[in-house]
């Protein structure tokens, strides 16, 4: 079941009424759905937004779970996904989604506010093997937001033997380290 937080449209309220209760202040749109003005934006509330568009078949990845799990202030003007299932889909996908046909390794998924959602250190290096400015300024603010997420990301990509762009993450999580205040590093290594 969802958060009561949480409404779509033409679930509870019309789009209409909706778009009148955010005119009079009551709510505010996140994600793809609605919040109480007045209620704590959370990760779960930011997952569970994208319940209906994601379903149970989808995973949030890339830039969207970087949202999800706080380092970037507003969503995606389309959300990545990728299958949370290991057989394929065989419909057309929203054209609210960048749509990316591998699975998702079931170890490196999250279920926040009944999304699925990749975990912070599987986003990291999502967003590290990208590498354009948008993805590489995530990588960055994800990477702040969580201490000790450059190792555990650093660990996950050298787990893998082959993996496109394994170097290019490699080097720039490295430069995410040297970048770390060294009270920082001395505090969690001891």
């Amino acid at each position: 079941m969802g958060s009561p937080f949480l409404y779509f449209a033409d679930d509870r309220l019309s789009l209409a009424e909706l778009s009148a209760a955010c005119l009079d202040g009551d709510l505010v749109g996140l994600g793809e759905a609605y919040i109480p003005a007045d209620a704590v934006e959370t990760r779960a509330l930011r997952a569970g937004s994208l319940r209906e568009l994601l379903g149970e078949q989808l995973a949030a990845t890339h830039l969207s779970a970087a949202w999800v799990h706080g380092a970037l202030v507003n969503p995606p003007s389309r959300h990545t996904v990728q299958r949370a299932v290991s057989h394929r889909l065989h419909r057309v996908p929203d054209r609210r989604v960048v749509y990316r046909d591998l699975s998702v390794d079931p170890a490196d998924l999250l279920l926040i506010g009944g999304v699925r959602v990749t975990s912070a250190a599987r986003t990291l290096v999502d967003l590290a093997r990208i590498g354009d400015d948008v993805h590489v300024g995530a990588a960055r603010l994800l990477a702040q937001a969580h201490v000790g997420l450059i190792d555990d990301a650093t660990a996950w990509l050298q787990r893998r033997h082959r993996l496109p762009y394994k170097q290019t993450a490699l080097d720039l999580l490295r430069s995410f380290a040297a970048d770390r205040p060294q009270e920082e590093v001395t505090r969690y290594t001891s």
